[in-house]
């Protein structure tokens, strides 16, 4: 749909002053006081253009909000992109139907657990460390680290701070959080493999150490901000340019990461499933990144903060929760949107009050069906701690076709 085609009620306005704008794909799902103060004082900023979009799943981020799309002229904001550098998705569908997999999945949710290290990691000490390989990565992993390791020694070079040392034996590992991998059957009955991750541990210590060294120059131009998240990089400046050579380098350790743990549970599923063969609709998606493109004739930077580019005729993953639908989507090119989707369902609740607000009883009814964790090291991702995907679907029909429909029938969580 163009933008001159835009039904009225397709987008909330929302005035930040000085003739700022914030369009808010939000109708029919709920959108914090919080998270729309925090957005309305992104949209202020002098470099901020056209405005800022907003997505159906949209909450309170550290940093920035989730949910948001902010274009920029001469400038990036480091939080706005935050630490979790390149995370994003990738799913590839199969030719297996869902009548050929076995009635009890708990062992290929095992083996899928044993073949990517997965959960949280512990400073770097590979001896304590289950989110790593612990007795050396596998030739695989070693072969796509030689295609990065020459980037990540000039970042790590001048930027020492950076640098764990453990960045190779996190190459091809889930992580912890909201990170995880699926096997899902879509419309059809045809098994999908679904997982979500993103720079690991190195992209987390590139976005912290530039959100600082945004800070710090903020602080030596006495330039006085209503939040200190907000502080940016200027086009041309030296830390400007080592963050973006080290924010596409992170983008691209989180794509090669997801490809490897594909290849990995792809090689699990040949073992313990049926012969099967991959379809050609394979797909990879970053949500948390920074990229330049050009919207409105001009030439920008843009940061999705939790959001999915929505170009026209390109292939999206929008997951639900543990126990939800999740969607492969098609875009339609919304300029209005800077051609941007939701990445997903969206928090209604922190982690903290989710863990407090359920029980595992609940956890284990609103799962029920699906091969997965259910102890209360999970209680934060269960699915009542989300909008409603269906509903965030709908509000954003106008951004994105659905293509296909999946349902989650095993879950690894990190």
């Amino acid at each position: 749909m163009s933008s001159e085609s835009l039904v009225p009620d397709s987008f909330e306005l929302l005035e930040a002053g000085e003739g700022r704008k914030v369009k808010a794909w939000i109708r029919g799902v709920p959108m914090e006081d919080e998270a729309r103060k925090q957005v309305l004082r992104l949209a202020r900023l002098p470099f901020v253009w056209p405005h800022v979009a907003v997505m159906p799943d949209v909450h309170v981020g550290i940093g920035a909000t989730v949910g948001s799309v902010v274009p920029t002229l001469g400038a990036i904001i480091p939080a706005a992109v935050g630490v979790d550098i390149g995370c994003g998705m990738c799913a590839v569908g199969t030719t297996l139907e869902a009548v050929k997999l076995p009635d009890h999945l708990d062992r290929l949710r095992a083996a899928i657990e044993a073949a990517v290290p997965h959960g949280r990691t512990h400073n770097g000490d590979p001896a304590n460390d289950r989110g790593a390989w612990s007795t050396g990565a596998p030739q695989a992993v070693d072969r796509v680290w030689h295609t990065l390791e020459r980037g990540y020694r000039k970042i790590a070079d001048k930027h020492p701070k950076i640098s764990r040392g453990v960045e190779r034996l996190q190459l091809g590992t889930l992580g912890t959080g909201n990170h995880f991998i699926e096997v899902c059957l879509d419309e059809t009955d045809h098994v999908w493999f679904l997982l979500h991750s993103g720079s690991r541990g190195v992209g987390n210590r590139i976005g912290t150490y530039f959100i600082e060294r945004a800070r710090e120059e903020l602080r030596r131009q006495k330039v006085n901000l209503p939040d200190r998240d907000l502080a940016w990089l200027t086009e041309g400046s030296e830390s400007f340019n080592d963050y973006v050579f080290a924010v596409g380098w992170a983008q691209d350790f989180a794509l090669q990461n997801r490809r490897l743990m594909m290849d990995a549970v792809v090689g699990v599923a040949c073992n313990h499933l049926p012969p099967f063969e991959l379809t050609d609709e394979a797909v990879q998606c970053h949500h948390n990144y920074v990229s330049r493109e050009s919207h409105f004739g001009r030439d920008l930077f843009v940061t999705r903060k939790g959001a999915v580019r929505a170009r026209k005729g390109e292939l999206g993953i929008i997951p639900g929760s543990m126990g939800a639908k999740s969607f492969i989507v098609r875009g339609k090119g919304e300029a209005q949107s800077l051609c941007s989707c939701s990445h997903g369902a969206g928090r209604v609740m922190s982690r903290t009050e989710a863990k407090k607000r359920f029980t595992l009883a609940d956890h284990a009814a609103a799962t029920m069906g699906v091969e997965c964790r259910k102890d209360a090291g999970v209680l934060d991702e269960t699915p009542a701690a989300y909008k409603s995907i269906d509903a965030v679907m709908a509000a954003q029909s106008d951004l994105v076709e659905v293509v296909h429909t999946l349902r989650q029938v095993v879950c690894v969580k990190g």
